[in-house]
């Protein structure tokens, strides 16, 4: 090759540096993004000493699809179950949390002088926690099973959506310059309605074909699918106006709801990794020592206001949500920081033109500070409790303990009116939607097409058929009932006056709304028949509802959705050792339960659960162990512990924390291990051997000298087929595998048992 493109050279030279950064962070135990951002500054024109980037432009373009994959990868573990599944309390201290750190961000940026959108920016970037780092800090730190870290871990999942619709709404704002209240409640609707749409439509499609065409998916074609599926979205996000990032996000956890998804996550993560390192990088790149110098009472008050704020609004949403004052600490003070959030924000605001350059190597300067401070802040909880625990008066006790766990938890029977109105509402909310997208899509592609190549009547009556077939599964959904819950309607129609006026009201909506639709495909193609028009939606409404293939359709349509989306849950579950009602009442109880790996160096290796008495040692009580195929339940003490055994015990946190301390303190090589290793050797067979004619099964050469025969050479050739019944003769030349001392001893040994 002659000629080495500016890229292929800008490539080389980042990844090297960025190799050689993130080993020495990862020797000073510091976080990686660290390391990246730090090279990215190195090989930037602001530092002399090594070569620069040739291209920053290209670059760019790379790390704009760091971003797709980073937000793709996010998508594959949030999951929009996991979403339902942290429930309220994640949501309210996360929307507080992130609500007041907004506030503060903008008046910071307005106390200072900035511009009202570099203000609503600086708010969007402080309310950002780093899941890479809060995750990294827990794992070194041994608390990922510790309460306070489950409640973090919600509020980072609904925190992940929350950012996603913010970096919508804020590209929104900074295009339109303005902020006319009703055009972003516009613009919010608008995000939702396609939110909802691809997420339904992803659902009920993207799993269906991976299941058709799974005996073909091996983790190449799965590869490929699966990035394929990522810009697909990209592409089509895009086209309908929203960011890429959007379209990524929204795949992965579309990804997130099949059974392939740990395959895919485990296949995008390497392309995560390198396009993530590149974006990184080219943040570091960004970083300028005169806008520290310049800025360095901007860079501290954002510091305090990221520490402080954080913590306290952190810790006040935590608290609201009924938790105790030191799990509402802990959570807080693990929250205290900024991360790869706030410079995708960050990066967006540079590409709209909307902030300033200084703000950029500014936030990600209060990045670096704040995660170098993230670890001691975590440990600096505790103190914080204990302090304040000494200082809250005796009849506050309610705030030291949560009010959750103070108030009885009851499961009670809900009312027939109450399920039969969500169900009701979720139906007829999401075959609205799925109406509404069928009349666009025919009214942008379908029905141009028709009437522009069938002028006149034809072409609208036809292009009028062809839409309102398109439109009429989602329509007869919106006008049917369900059939689950007809036995329930019947119920409440028969059992007061009031549930019926409810149910009229409601058979009301939907027959307006259907008819509402389908005028809206008619009146355009024939204008001058508004009356007629109306008989003829009433009898196609009356034709969806009493045609048994549109009756049919519905129904198939949302058991197929349901199944699709609750397809990788129930072979968890049926594979679970406690189902999740129980895991709820032990939560309740404050109990918990854990599925832990057993290492294959622990100690404990062989021994019984009466010998290990883990109940008196630690507190927690081991109710099953999984072995390959094979499941123990409530075993006794004479069980045994393997190695790859899967236990599942119950416990407290702290509880369940000493027992992975005890499984684990295995540990690693001390260096004085000696392990022997398998040699070569030839032994010829020499006239008047005892071996001669003797053939190498009845000779039991392995059981008597610890040596394998491999081969036999007979006249200069190998035996190409050697069995144990080979009769050995005089010239043959054995080859033996065995160690050292034991192939020198070989014969001694042989000679003394024969």
């Amino acid at each position: 090759m002659s000629h080495i493109a500016p890229l292929m050279k800008d490539l080389a030279l980042i990844l090297i540096t960025a190799g050689v950064t993130t080993i020495l962070f990862k020797w000073l135990k510091q976080p990686v993004v660290l390391g990246y951002i730090v090279a990215g500054f190195l090989i930037s024109p602001r530092f002399y000493l090594l070569p620069s980037v040739a291209d920053p432009g290209n670059i760019q373009v790379w790390a704009d699809i760091g971003i797709v994959f980073l937000l793709f990868a996010l998508g594959l573990e949030f999951s929009f179950r996991r979403l339902m599944a942290v429930g309220g309390a994640a949501s309210v201290a996360t929307l507080l949390n992130m609500g007041s750190m907004i506030v503060v961000g903008y008046l910071i940026g307005q106390w200072v002088g900035w511009t009202s959108m570099e203000s609503i920016f600086l708010g969007g970037m402080l309310s950002m926690s780093s899941t890479t780092i809060i995750i990294k800090a827990f794992n070194d730190m041994g608390l990922q099973k510790k309460k306070f870290a489950g409640i973090v871990f919600g509020m980072l999942i609904v925190e992940d959506l929350a950012a996603i619709l913010m970096m919508v709404l804020l590209s929104t704002v900074a295009v339109s310059k303005h902020f006319a209240g009703m055009e972003l409640i516009e613009n919010v609707l608008r995000l939702l309605f396609f939110i909802v749409i691809w997420f339904v439509g992803g659902i009920y499609i993207v799993p269906s074909l991976l299941k058709r065409f799974r005996r073909f998916l091996d983790d190449e074609m799965l590869l490929v699918i699966s990035v394929g599926l990522c810009l697909g979205m990209v592409l089509l996000a895009s086209t309908a106006g929203f960011s890429a990032a959007l379209g990524a996000f929204i795949m992965g956890s579309i990804l997130a709801e099949t059974i392939d998804s740990r395959r895919v996550e485990h296949l995008i993560e390497p392309l995560k990794n390198l396009f993530g390192a590149v974006f990184f990088v080219s943040v570091g790149m960004m970083l300028s020592p005169e806008v520290f110098a310049g800025q360095g009472w901007m860079i501290l008050i954002c510091t305090v206001a990221v520490l402080v704020g954080r913590v306290i609004f952190a810790t006040l949403g935590v608290l609201a949500s009924g938790e105790g004052l030191k799990v509402s600490l802990q959570s807080g003070f693990s929250l205290a920081q900024i991360g790869e959030f706030s410079f995708i924000i960050a990066t967006l605001g540079m590409q709209l033109g909307v902030i300033s350059s200084f703000i950029y190597p500014m936030i990600v300067t209060v990045s670096i500070i704040t995660t170098f401070t993230t670890p001691y802040f975590i440990r600096l909880a505790g103190p914080v409790h204990a302090g304040l625990a000494r200082v809250i008066p005796p009849g506050w006790r309610v705030l030291l303990d949560g009010y959750s766990a103070s108030r009885g938890k009851s499961v009670n029977r809900q009312g027939d009116w109450t399920r039969v109105w969500r169900s009701m509402l979720s139906t007829i909310l999401v075959f609205l939607l799925l109406s509404i997208a069928a009349l666009l899509l025919s009214r942008q592609y379908v029905i141009p097409f028709i009437v522009e190549n069938i002028p006149g009547a034809w072409g609208a009556t036809l292009a009028a058929i062809v839409s309102l077939l398109l439109m009429a599964p989602f329509l007869a959904g919106l006008v049917l009932p369900r059939k689950k819950i007809k036995a329930e309607i019947a119920r409440l129609w028969a059992d007061s006056s009031f549930y019926k006026g409810l149910l009229i009201a409601v058979i009301l909506f939907r027959v307006i709304t259907c008819m509402t639709l389908i005028l809206q495909v008619l009146i355009p193609l024939f204008p001058g028949a508004k009356s007629l028009l109306v008989l003829v939606a009433f009898a196609v409404m009356l034709a969806l509802v009493f045609f048994e293939g549109f009756k049919r359709r519905p129904e198939k349509m949302e058991a197929l959705f349901m199944e699709n989306l609750t397809e990788k849950e129930r072979m968890k579950e049926s594979g679970a050792t406690i189902n999740r009602q129980v895991r709820s009442i032990l939560l309740e109880k404050n109990v918990h339960a854990e599925e832990i790996d057993i290492p294959v160096d622990t100690p404990i290796l062989g021994k019984s659960l009466a010998e290990l008495n883990f109940k008196q040692r630690s507190g927690v009580n081991i109710i099953s162990i999984t072995r390959g195929a094979r499941r123990v339940n409530i075993p006794d003490g004479n069980e045994v512990i393997y190695p790859f055994d899967k236990v599942t015990v119950v416990g407290s946190d702290e509880e369940i924390q000493q027992f992975m301390q005890m499984v684990q303190e295995h540990g690693q090589p001390t260096g004085n291990e000696v392990f022997q290793q398998i040699s070569l050797s030839r032994y010829a067979i020499e006239k008047d051997s005892p071996l001669s004619g003797k053939s190498i099964r009845d000779l039991k050469i392995r059981e008597k000298t610890g040596c394998l025969v491999i081969g036999v050479d007979r006249d200069g050739e190998t035996i190409p087929e050697l069995n144990a019944d080979l009769a050995l003769q005089q010239g043959d030349l054995l080859w033996l595998a065995g160690e050292k001392g034991s192939l020198a001893a070989f014969e001694t040994n042989l000679r003394t048992t024969t």
